[in-house]
């Protein structure tokens, strides 16, 4: 695993140091894996969403109703 030396403020640090005493996590490093984990599985939903966007947009006008495009989407993700 790779190690790294970070600089935090206080009041950051004061709130990684006050997860760790809850208990809540083992260690600071396992907060801040934690936190880049999330902010990883978010990033992927929002390039996800914006390439549906995209396709949206590129897709042009339909006559079909919001059911009919919603049903369509969860085939199409299956």
């Amino acid at each position: 695993m790779a190690r790294q030396s970070i600089s935090l403020t206080r009041p950051n640090d004061d709130w990684l140091r006050s997860l760790v005493d809850s208990e809540e996590y083992s260690s600071k490093s396992e907060v801040v894996n934690d936190l880049i984990r999330r902010e990883r599985e978010k990033q992927r939903e929002i390039d996800w969403i914006r390439a549906k966007l995209i396709k949206a947009e590129q897709g042009g006008f339909t006559e079909l109703t919001a059911s009919e495009i919603l049903r369509q989407a969860k085939k199409q993700d299956s």
